[in-house]
């Protein structure tokens, strides 16, 4: 017996007749393991995508840190490159990794290697909407009040006697009112921002394309379509279907996505009559974009609205096929019998 334990008892009570021997309790296995389970930290190590110049080491790094955390540390080390214009990969030619990816789930070890590409000045996507859809409400609307300089001083300011002139500047004003008005209430932006040089290519579409059409519908020798007020009429009819159709899928997709977040579902048809198209299509606000546009080529007979429609259905065409893929790609369950924008056809 050693010197401590000899100590160890004489300090101990005395113990009555009978009484059992004191047992000291020892740390159960429970406790020693979650003693033993320390937190793992991260060690994050940024590069240059394009030099592989280190420009960033964060040691400490929690494990449950998101990619978003990373960029908020990675910006008080660079100001200049704020947390929007950041792309960061796990690959120099690979793909952004998302805000809402956590460090422990990458494919990495405790000393993680990252690649940073600056997107360079960024934008919010509401500016951008904003300034794209303000742009031609105001100007077409300076052709239809014939300000000078358009149409020379013999036509100023003095209005068109054709009724479809008159029509045709409701129904556009309408159309980008109603863009305005959903991009303050109704969108919700999977990405908050955008290249702030994208906004020129953008403006100059759709400014343009709406001085073009505004030129010819309002200029002093503009002719009514050939079939007049019956061609007007069905025009009418196809352009406020698909703009009530178009509004219906906006406030759908809205309330599949809860406010602030990134959640992503399968759309499909509520209650509302004009949503049953997502049976058909994957995109049916496109579809119902496009047809507003026929709508309004069929009631100006105009060559440059029919051009920008064609146009927009090309783009659109782009934009859904990606869609669709994205959603065949992360729903398994995806309905088959959908097509990207036409049905059954494209």
């Amino acid at each position: 017996m050693d010197m401590n334990s000899v100590i160890s008892e004489m300090r101990q009570p005395a113990k009555g007749p009978g009484e059992p021997p004191v047992v000291a309790k020892r740390p159960s296995a429970k406790t020693a393991k979650k003693a033993k389970r320390a937190t793992v930290y991260f060690e994050v190590e940024i590069l240059d995508a394009k030099t592989r110049e280190k420009l960033c080491f964060l040691d400490k790094v929690e494990p449950h840190a998101t990619i978003a955390d990373i960029k908020n540390m990675f910006t008080k080390s660079h100001p200049q490159w704020y947390p929007a214009r950041q792309s960061l990969r796990l690959d120099p030619k690979g793909r952004s990794l998302k805000d809402e990816d956590i460090l422990q789930n990458l494919p990495v070890g405790t000393t993680a290697t990252l690649y940073f590409r600056d997107l360079g000045a960024q934008i919010s996507w509401v500016t951008v909407f904003l300034t794209e859809y303000a742009g031609p409400l105001v100007i077409y609307l300076l052709f239809y009040f014939r300000v000078p300089f358009i149409y020379g001083p013999k036509y100023d300011f003095i209005t068109s006697r054709h009724s479809v002139v008159h029509l045709a500047c409701i129904c556009h004003s309408f159309h980008y009112i109603k863009r305005l008005l959903e991009t303050l209430f109704v969108h919700r932006f999977s990405h908050g921002t955008m290249p702030f040089r994208n906004i020129f290519k953008n403006c100059m579409y759709y400014w343009g394309f709406a001085a073009w059409m505004a030129y010819y519908i309002n200029h002093p020798l503009y002719t009514p379509p050939t079939y007049g007020e019956d061609q007007v009429k069905l025009a009418v009819i196809i352009f406020l279907f698909c703009q009530l159709g178009n509004f219906s899928i906006h406030i759908a997709l809205r309330n599949l996505r809860p406010a602030g977040s990134k959640t992503r579902k399968i759309p499909f048809p509520t209650r509302n009559p004009f949503t049953w198209l997502f049976l058909l299509v994957s995109c049916p606000n496109y579809t119902y974009e496009v047809g507003s546009w026929i709508g309004f080529a069929i009631m100006t007979q105009c060559l440059p609205v029919a051009l920008f429609t064609l146009v927009g259905f090309i783009q659109m065409t782009i934009w859904a096929k990606g869609k669709h893929r994205s959603y065949l790609k992360e729903f398994r369950d995806y309905p088959p019998l959908r097509s990207p924008i036409v049905p059954f056809i494209l």
